[in-house]
């Protein structure tokens, strides 16, 4: 874990310079512990201490990174067991399995479902990010055909798995510049090699948690840093275990032998996808870096992007949806004005509302730092001299020629105060309290 504030201050030359910003050194170690700065803002601080720091408050779940350009997938990084303890910060990484015996309308169907089944959501591009192409009928030449269709027809970032060294070398020659994950289903001593070779991180397979932790201890004597851990666990209950162990072991035990990302392999443990979803469910917030599932499908992958997204998310930290003016159903200027607040659940409840009963409207969405609409009313960021002014100021008004602001039902104590600050040229509406509501209401009052 990380060093306390005082540790850090120990290590600095506590002169009470200035220089990082804090008015005494143990301000500024008190900064650092808690993450919130960054060592070198001191200039004076010693080459030894430099390096004893980066050592002792390195996280204790080594940081993986897969991919290249946009699309890295990283996995690790961890300080914490639970996320209401701080936060997780790398969100596990979903892919789908390919195999060199399949038909190539089967593996190009999966790569086609990884670019298609994207989703829009809280401003965020939530998809599947990764591909698992395994070698399964031992030949080097399929194995590296349908490599180059992963890279030809996607952008996941690829993990390779493969028994045969050969097999496994000429997968890395045409994806090396992607960066993949060499994964050793046997032969690891030559795998390691290969993977060291080019740089890349190696997945390790053990028979059970302790076979794992030896060979990673091995491994990591070696200068292998970048590694990720199967425990060979093929059944629920006891990958469930071995990922707790993990985790435990590296957090609370200290133990760097088994402070790496693990990964997950659903597509192992069942002939059902619908079962491989569950399975997933359970290892995204229990602790798996890495999941692949053997297909991808809208039903199956959606709910599991929706949970990733809520487990990695800061609990700490509202969702927020970006301030301004948003076109729904192809506005024109005779259409109403609406106006909401940034809370990004209040925000999509209402925009799916509007553009579900299909009646053309503008929806303004004020910052209220995440807050919703009555939470922010009563803190004062949803009112009269907030809300008149944003209208006035944010481009609206040449949008429109009928100025018709509705309000959310619920702040209708705030209208005549917004009147006062829009003036005469503005007709204050105040709105059902319910998002659900609102399709009747401007059906009857805007068509």
């Amino acid at each position: 874990m990380g060093m306390s504030g005082i540790q850090i201050f120990k290590l600095l030359p506590r002169t009470n310079c200035k220089d990082c910003g804090y008015p005494t050194c143990l301000a500024f170690a008190m900064q650092i512990a808690a993450g919130k700065e960054e060592l070198a803002k001191c200039p004076h601080v010693a080459e030894d201490a430099k390096a004893k720091l980066a050592e002792d408050s390195a996280p204790p779940i080594r940081t993986v990174v897969l991919g290249a350009g946009d699309n890295q997938v990283k996995a690790g990084g961890e300080m914490v067991l639970f996320r209401h303890e701080k936060t997780f910060f790398n969100p596990t990484g979903l892919g789908v399995l390919l195999k060199d015996d399949n038909a190539d309308e089967v593996n190009e169907g999966k790569l086609k479902r990884i670019m298609d089944l994207q989703y829009i959501r809280v401003g965020l591009n939530l998809r599947s990010e990764l591909a698992a192409v395994k070698s399964t009928s031992g030949d080097a030449g399929k194995f590296k055909a349908l490599v180059q269709m992963a890279m030809d027809k996607s952008d996941a970032a690829l993990i390779l798995m493969a028994s045969d060294p050969a097999v496994m070398e000429a997968g890395i020659e045409v994806a090396k510049a992607r960066k993949p994950m060499v994964y050793a289903m046997d032969n690891l001593d030559k795998m390691a090699e290969l993977a060291k070779a080019a740089s890349l991180p190696l997945a390790i397979k053990g028979e059970n948690l302790e076979d794992t932790a030896e060979k990673a201890k091995k491994l990591k004597a070696a200068g292998f840093n970048d590694l990720v851990l199967d425990t060979g666990a093929r059944t629920v209950r006891q990958l469930l275990d071995d990922n707790i162990n993990v985790r435990r072991q590296a957090l609370m035990a200290k133990n760097r032998d088994l402070g790496f990302p693990t990964i997950a392999l659903p597509c192992e443990m069942t002939d059902d996808l619908m079962e491989e979803t569950l399975i997933a469910g359970l290892m995204i917030p229990k602790y798996a870096g890495y999941v692949i599932l053997s297909d991808l499908q809208g039903e199956s992958l959606f709910p599991l992007l929706l949970e990733r997204l809520n487990i990695y998310t800061d609990p700490q930290r509202p969702m927020k949806t970006e301030q301004g003016i948003y076109e729904l159903n192809n506005p024109g200027p005779e259409s109403p004005v609406l106006i909401t607040c940034n809370f990004s659940l209040t925000y999509f409840i209402v925009s799916g509302e509007l553009e579900a009963c299909r009646v053309p409207c503008y929806l303004l969405v004020l910052d209220t730092d995440g807050l919703s609409v009555l939470t922010a009313w009563a803190a004062g960021k949803f009112v009269g001299d907030a809300v008149g002014p944003f209208v006035k100021k944010c481009g609206i008004e040449e949008k429109v020629t009928r100025k018709h602001l509705i309000l959310p039902g619920a702040t209708a104590v705030i209208s005549g105060d917004v009147e006062e600050e829009l003036g005469s040229d503005w007709e204050v509406k105040i709105g059902p309290r319910e998002a659900a509501h609102l399709p009747a209401f401007l059906k009857q009052n805007y068509t």
